[in-house]
């Protein structure tokens, strides 16, 4: 059967579906609903283009046809993607690193010439990866864009751009967490005594809370409880804690004693200084600043890390101090029971004096029994002799 508009060979297979060649491609054409529909059943054999055309009689007979959704281009889901984010009123340094993955996506998918999401598949996926390892990344860093890539998938088949996963069969393994650096109790205070004001305030709120330094930078005069005792980690303007967790953090005496001595010019707890840029101060503290700081001072001294370490060193000494893991998890945020192991590290010289205690024990019981072994012979005279009389 030949259509009038067209130079097709069409070939009915059931009541509803006929099915023609373009080129080396078999379509299908169909009535559903009163509209007609036409579309690519992605094969070149006849045989294979018969047998789906079967399958989808099959369903429209039993009314389990879904019309295959037009795919968006990518341009067009990133931006529906990222205006979701917005909306969901999610960090800004969120914002920033899934619009840096995503716009990658978008050179990639450019430069391989996929215009709609339904061709981002394992194979786009698998070069993505290349490239960033090419590039440098670090494991963690690949795992968590990959992660951004197929939450973009998701969220096209959430809002029905899509019926079908292109991404199905993606197997995304978290990379195991990598040692960080971490401080001793003693070494953290040599930090702390090398530090200059006001960079070393924030070290010492840093590392007796335990608290993100981004929590820090928010930590305003209203999450200070004075009564209670404690600093309230809560979301403010645009902002919200990591995971979402509020949680209130008991003050160390030196955290209160430094609190109690501070300034209440300014909304934020301890803010940037007076400078040409911002002449009334008030500003929040730079993290960049606090950094070349801390790195002047460990260098100094011979140590490694950063500021994330103080948190490292605060969760590693709560937990070798015998502080329980639920305690431990309330006051700092939402830790993953891998990474909480990571941060027990069980420094060398507490695991040496730990050893050094089992061993004196032990020696302690060997000279008892040495003791015990001589006394038994020194009287076996006395006590042989009543036994014989």
């Amino acid at each position: 059967m030949r259509n009038k508009n067209s130079n097709h060979e069409y070939e009915a297979v059931g009541e509803f579906v006929r099915i023609f060649q373009r080129g080396a491609r078999w379509y299908v054409n169909c009535q559903i609903d009163g509209k007609q529909h036409r579309r690519s059943l992605k094969t070149a054999s006849k045989k294979e283009a018969q047998r789906k055309a079967r399958r989808l009689e099959a369903e429209l007979l039993e009314g389990r046809y879904r019309d295959e959704p037009r795919a968006p281009s990518v341009e067009a889901l990133v931006n529906e993607y990222m205006n979701f984010l917005r909306t969901e009123r999610r960090a800004k340094k969120t914002i920033v690193k899934y619009t840096k993955v995503l716009t990658r996506l978008e050179d990639l998918t450019q430069r391989q010439r996929i215009a709609s999401v339904d061709k981002i598949n394992l194979r786009v996926i698998d070069a993505f990866r290349g490239e960033r390892v090419d590039a440098g990344a670090a494991p963690k860093t690949v795992y968590n864009e990959t992660v951004i890539i197929r939450q973009l998938i998701n969220f096209a088949l959430s809002r029905g751009s899509l019926n079908t996963d292109p991404l199905k069969g993606l197997k995304i393994t978290e990379p195991k967490p990598t040692p960080q650096p971490c401080w001793l109790p003693d070494e953290v205070e040599r930090i702390l005594a090398a530090s200059p004001e006001p960079q070393r305030w924030v070290f010492i709120v840093l590392a007796d809370t335990g608290m993100r330094i981004s929590e820090f930078a928010h930590l305003t005069w209203e999450d200070v409880d004075i009564c209670n005792n404690v600093l309230q980690i809560r979301p403010k303007d645009d902002w919200r804690p990591k995971t979402g967790d509020m949680r209130a953090i008991p003050m160390s005496r030196r955290v209160r004693e430094l609190v109690a001595s501070l300034s209440r010019g300014h909304r934020g707890v301890l803010t940037a200084p007076a400078s040409r840029r911002y002449p009334k101060g008030g500003q929040r503290v730079s993290e960049r600043r606090l950094l070349v700081t801390l790195k002047r001072v460990l260098k100094k001294l011979g140590l490694k890390g950063h500021l994330h370490t103080f948190r490292h060193a605060f969760i590693s000494r709560c937990l070798t101090s015998g502080i329980p893991e639920a305690v431990v998890r309330e006051w700092v945020g939402h830790v993953d029971r891998d990474v909480i192991r990571l941060y027990t590290h069980i420094a060398s010289t507490v695991s040496q004096d730990a050893m050094k205690r089992l061993s004196a024990g032990q020696s302690d019981k060997r000279v008892l029994n040495q003791g015990e072994r001589a006394s038994g012979r020194s009287g076996s005279g006395p006590n042989s002799a009543q036994t014989q009389h």
